[in-house]
C-alpha cells in the first residue's frame, strides 16, 4: 500500500466514525492521518505498513485509536483530555503534539489488532436461547467460539427487553434494551448448566492492565457502551469466565467426541467472528457440527447460534441451526453491536 492508500484508510475511517455519532473518535483519526510523517517509529511503522490498513484483521486506524484513548484515560496530556471531553476545536495540532511526544506509548498498538468484547451481540444470542428454550424446555450447554475475553458467558446474568420480552436477571447492572422491531422472542426461563469458551488469543480480564485495554479500545463517545463494559468487566469480576486458548475448527472437532448429556441442549455460538475464520477451518466446523447433529435427540439436542456480518455494508444477520433435522432459521438482521434488531422468528 502507498502512503497515500494508508492515510486514506485513516480518513475512511474517520467518516464513518463521523456517522457513528462519534465525533471525538473520528477527529483523533483525523488528526492522526494528517500528522503521520516518518520522524517518529509509529508514524514509519504506520506509513510502510505491509498489507491493508484497512481490514478487518490488520484495522490500523483504530489500533492507534485505541493507544490515543488510553492515554487519555490515564490523563497523560491535559490538551488531549480536554479533546476527549469534547473540545474538538485545534484537535488536529492536538493529535499532531501528541503522536510526537508520546512515540514509545503509541507505537506498540500497533503490534496487534484491536480486541473487543461486545456485550450488546448477547441480546440476538439471548433471544435465540428463548426459542429453544421454549421448543426442548431443557437447561443448556454453551460453548462460545471466538469469545475474546469471555465476558458473554455470563450472558444469563444480563437482564433483556427484547421487544415485548423480558429476560435473564431483572437485577443484573448490565441491562440490554435494543431498538427493536417485528415481534418478540418467547418469554420463558432459560438455565445455563455448563459453559465454555475459547479464543486463539483470550484476554485475561482478571488483569487490570488487560481490563484497561479492553476499555481503550472502546470508543469514548459511545458512552453506553462504556457503561456496558463496565458492567460486564464488574460481572466478570464476580464470575470469571473461563476462555480457553484454542483454534476453533479443531476445537469444535474434539469437542463433538465429548459424550453430550441427555436433558440438556449444548449450544454453540459466536458473534462477529466468523469472517476471520479462513474458509477451510469454516469448512471444518460444519462438517463437525453436521456429524455431531447425526447422533441428536430431541432428548440431547445440538444448536448453532451465529450473529455475523452479511457484507452488506455493517450490517448482521442472526441465523440458527438446530439438530436432530438440521432445520436453518434466519432469525433477525440487525447492527453489529446489536443496538438495533429487527426480529423475524
Amino acid at each position: 500500500m502507498s502512503e497515500q492508500d494508508v492515510r486514506e484508510a485513516f480518513r475512511n475511517q474517520a467518516i464513518f466514525c463521523d456517522r457513528s455519532g462519534t465525533p471525538v473518535t473520528a477527529a483523533v483519526v483525523r488528526g492522526i492521518a494528517a500528522a503521520l510523517d516518518r520522524s517518529t517509529e509509529t508514524g514509519r511503522r504506520v506509513l510502510d505498513w505491509q498489507g491493508d490498513p484497512r481490514g478487518s484483521g490488520d484495522s490500523v486506524p483504530l489500533r492507534l485509536a485505541g493507544g490515543f484513548h488510553a492515554l487519555a484515560r490515564r490523563g497523560a496530556d491535559e490538551r488531549l483530555s480536554r479533546l476527549y471531553a469534547g473540545n474538538l476545536g485545534d484537535s488536529d495540532a492536538v493529535v499532531a503534539d501528541v503522536l510526537h511526544r508520546f512515540d514509545a506509548d503509541l507505537s506498540p498498538w500497533l503490534d496487534s489488532p484491536p480486541q473487543t468484547n461486545e456485550t450488546g451481540r448477547a441480546a440476538p444470542i439471548m433471544a435465540a436461547l428463548l426459542l429453544l428454550a421454549e421448543e426442548y424446555r431443557l437447561p443448556f450447554e454453551l460453548i462460545e467460539l471466538g469469545a475474546s475475553a469471555g465476558l458473554n458467558q455470563n450472558l444469563d446474568r444480563f437482564g433483556y427487553r427484547l421487544g415485548e420480552t423480558q429476560a435473564g436477571d431483572p437485577a443484573s447492572p448490565l441491562q440490554l434494551a435494543p431498538a427493536w422491531e417485528g415481534g418478540s422472542p418467547p418469554a420463558v426461563e432459560v438455565r445455563v448448566v455448563s459453559r465454555c469458551a475459547i479464543d486463539q488469543s483470550p484476554v485475561p480480564v482478571a488483569d487490570p492492565a488487560q481490563r484497561e485495554r479492553l476499555m481503550a479500545y472502546c470508543w469514548a463517545d459511545q458512552s453506553e457502551r462504556m457503561q456496558r463494559l463496565e458492567a460486564a468487566l464488574a460481572l466478570a469480576a464476580a464470575h470469571p469466565p473461563q476462555v480457553a486458548r484454542a483454534d476453533a475448527a479443531d476445537f469444535v472437532e474434539a469437542m463433538i467426541a465429548a459424550p453430550q448429556p441427555d436433558g440438556v441442549c449444548r449450544m454453540i455460538f459466536h458473534t462477529i467472528f466468523w469472517t476471520y475464520v479462513p474458509a477451510e477451518k469454516q469448512a471444518r466446523v460444519r462438517a463437525a457440527l453436521a456429524r455431531a447433529g447425526e447422533q441428536t435427540t430431541r432428548e440431547r439436542p445440538l444448536a448453532w447460534a451465529r450473529y455475523e456480518l452479511n457484507g452488506q455494508g455493517g450490517v448482521a444477520e442472526l441465523h440458527l441451526t438446530e439438530w436432530p433435522g438440521g432445520r436453518e432459521r434466519h432469525l433477525a438482521t440487525g447492527h453489529p453491536h446489536g443496538s438495533r434488531i429487527v426480529w423475524h422468528g
